[in-house]
């Protein structure tokens, strides 16, 4: 996803300052936010900006989301086409602590949107107003795309959970379907399989120099056929929980362009949120078109520790811890 270009969706304004939400979560996860900043200090993958930035997001000490993430540096592997890990059966592991839990991936575009742009560009109703059915989205200034990061992030993601003993269903993988789903199919994807938790994996298309990551969050929307006043709550959770996970494996600095170094932000026009019947968040592991998280989102080992980020944080929401 972007916030440049008639693709992409637009961009929020800057809140003028933090939402009681984001006061009190600022109390409860300084330990997240201190293993990234003494990387930070001795030497980590640097910032233009977000070094300052704090990430005041819930994370938990005991996330238990598998194998450990790998410990390659994060800009040592700049093969963007480094496969996945091997993915397990669809069918959930016999047993692990996410036995009976059921999640849903949805990786953000599809490589196929490019050429079907008369199918993408119809529109559908997201409740409070209509919007593409999906979008290309954007790629690092390199040409790796952000559909190819968001279909990888997505495969680790989905094996690190089936591992788990999780039921782990994608809305879409790859070619299959060619094109799409829409974004109203996406949601209804997940509110079809009664998903514990959702989330919609992404990767930015804003200006070099805005950098870092953040998990947008469903505002209160009730217009149409959008309701998302019952996940609301939940859905914050999960995604404190995935920030706060994501900050201490990734060591990607919170965004410093949106959400006020929370590395949260809410928002009302996105439809696979809105029409959400289930807690779901989205996720931007970075933004490709800085240089800097461009050589993290093509590396396959910064791409592991992502997904075991993510992992971590869904198992934590999951365990209410």
């Amino acid at each position: 996803m972007s916030y440049v270009g008639p693709d992409f969706d637009p961009p929020q304004p800057r809140r003028p300052r933090r939402s009681p939400l984001t006061v009190a979560i600022a109390a409860l996860v300084p330990g997240a936010l201190l293993g990234w900043l003494v990387y930070e200090t001795v030497g980590g993958s640097g910032g233009d900006g977000g070094g300052a930035a704090q990430a005041t997001v819930r994370t938990s000490a005991a996330a238990t989301s598998g194998a450990p993430a790998s410990s390659s540096s994060a800009g040592d592997d700049k093969n963007q086409n480094s496969p996945a890990p091997t993915l397990a059966s669809s069918a959930p592991a016999a047993s692990g602590p996410l036995k009976g839990k059921v999640v849903v991936i949805d990786p953000g575009h599809n490589p196929g949107n490019f050429q079907h742009a008369t199918e993408i560009a119809r529109q559908v109703d997201i409740g409070t107003n209509k919007k593409e059915c999906d979008t290309t989205g954007t790629s690092t200034n390199s040409g790796y795309t952000e559909a190819q990061f968001t279909l990888d992030v997505s495969h680790r993601l989905k094996a690190l959970l089936q591992k788990l003993g999780a039921t782990v269903e994608l809305t879409h993988d790859g070619n299959s379907p060619a094109w799409g789903p829409c974004v109203d199919q996406r949601a209804q994807i997940g509110n079809r399989a009664h998903a514990d938790a959702a989330i919609s994996i992404h990767a930015d298309g804003s200006a070099a120099g805005n950098r870092g990551f953040h998990v947008i969050l469903p505002g209160s929307v009730h217009a149409g056929a959008a309701d998302t006043r019952p996940i609301v709550a939940s859905s914050a959770d999960l995604g404190e929980h995935i920030a706060g996970n994501f900050v201490r494996v990734t060591s990607e600095p919170p965004s410093n362009y949106v959400g006020d170094g929370t590395g949260l932000v809410t928002r009302k026009d996105l439809g696979g949120l809105n029409l959400s019947t289930v807690p779901k968040v989205f996720i931007e592991c970075g933004n490709m078109r800085d240089s800097k998280d461009a050589a993290l989102l093509t590396s396959g080992a910064w791409r592991q520790k992502a997904a075991q980020g993510i992992s971590d944080g869904i198992v934590s929401f999951l365990h209410g811890s």
